[in-house]
C-alpha cells in the first residue's frame, strides 16, 4: 500500500505554526500570505467567488491547475481549526505544544480496503424549540410533528432554518438525474452528515467528486445568485456540498 498522504489546510488567516509543518497551507480570503502559502488566484480559479465558496475556492483551483490522477497516493484537505489526527489520538488533549504528535501525516494500514475517508457525521436533531420557532417556523407550520420527533429534524430542515427556506430543496432540483431524487430523499431522511467539505480520497475519486459537486454548485449560481446572500447564507455554495459530500461519498466512494 502507498502510505503517502498529501494534506492540503486552506486557511483565510495565518497559521504560523504550522508553516514549518508538513501540510501544504493553501490561501483564500483577502489577507496577505506569504509564498509558504499556496495562492488560489490565478490559473483557472473561482477566487471571486471565494466568500461565497469558502474552502471550495482552493480546492477547485487544485482541481484544475494541479491534481493528477495518475499519482497514487492519498489526496486530502482539511481547513483552519480542524485538522485531521490519528485514531489513537481521539481521546487525547492537543494543543500548539503537542500538536505535531497527533496529526494525521500519513496513511495508516488499515485504509487498505477503502478508497476515501470522511468526517464522523454530526447530529442536527438536538435543535432547541425556541430556536426551532424563531428559524424554522414555515417548516412547524408545514409539518407541526417536527417540533416533537426528533427524527424528523432532518438535513433538510436543518438548512431551511439556517441558511435559507427552500434553498436546499432548490438546489436539489437543478442536480443530475442520477443523484436528484436519491439526496432528495438523504436530506429528508436523515438527521447527521459529515461536515466542513474535508475528505481524504484516492486522486481518482477526487476528480470525480470534484466534477459532479462543481458541475452542481454552478447549476445552482443560476438559480439561487449571489447578490441576495447575506448573513449565514453567505457561504451558500459551501454549506450546499457539506451536505451533498456524505451522500456522495457513500454512494460513488468507498468510505
Amino acid at each position: 500500500m502507498n502510505n503517502k498522504l498529501e494534506i492540503y489546510c486552506v486557511t483565510n488567516k495565518k497559521l504560523s505554526y504550522l508553516e514549518n509543518f508538513d501540510y501544504n497551507l493553501a490561501a483564500v480570503g483577502t489577507d496577505s500570505f506569504s509564498d509558504k502559502y499556496i495562492k488560489c488566484n490565478y490559473g483557472d480559479n473561482i477566487f471571486n467567488k471565494e466568500k461565497y465558496y469558502s474552502e471550495l475556492t482552493f480546492q477547485y483551483w487544485f482541481w484544475k491547475n494541479k491534481l493528477d490522477i495518475n499519482k497514487n497516493n492519498w489526496l486530502g484537505f482539511c481547513q483552519k481549526r480542524r485538522f485531521w489526527i490519528k485514531k489513537n489520538s481521539t481521546n487525547e488533549s492537543i494543543d500548539l505544544n503537542n500538536f505535531q504528535e497527533h496529526f494525521l501525516k500519513e496513511a495508516p494500514n488499515e485504509w487498505e480496503n477503502y478508497d476515501s475517508i470522511i468526517c464522523n457525521p454530526i447530529e442536527v436533531n438536538n435543535v432547541k424549540k425556541m430556536k426551532m420557532i424563531k428559524r424554522g417556523f414555515k417548516s412547524i407550520i408545514k409539518n407541526p410533528s417536527i417540533f416533537y420527533d426528533k427524527n424528523k429534524r432532518t438535513i433538510n430542515l436543518h438548512f431551511d432554518m439556517h441558511h435559507g427556506y427552500g434553498n436546499l430543496d432548490k438546489a436539489i432540483n437543478v442536480l443530475n438525474n442520477n443523484d436528484k431524487e436519491d439526496f432528495r430523499d438523504y436530506v429528508n431522511s436523515q438527521t447527521s452528515y459529515s461536515a466542513n467539505n474535508m475528505f481524504i480520497a484516492k486522486k481518482e475519486v477526487a476528480d470525480k467528486w470534484f466534477n459532479d459537486v462543481f458541475d452542481w454548485l454552478f447549476a445552482c449560481e443560476k438559480i439561487i445568485g449571489f447578490k441576495n446572500l447575506k448573513g449565514y447564507e453567505t457561504r451558500m455554495y459551501a454549506y450546499l456540498a457539506e451536505r451533498y459530500l456524505s451522500f456522495w461519498f457513500n454512494k460513488y466512494a468507498n468510505p
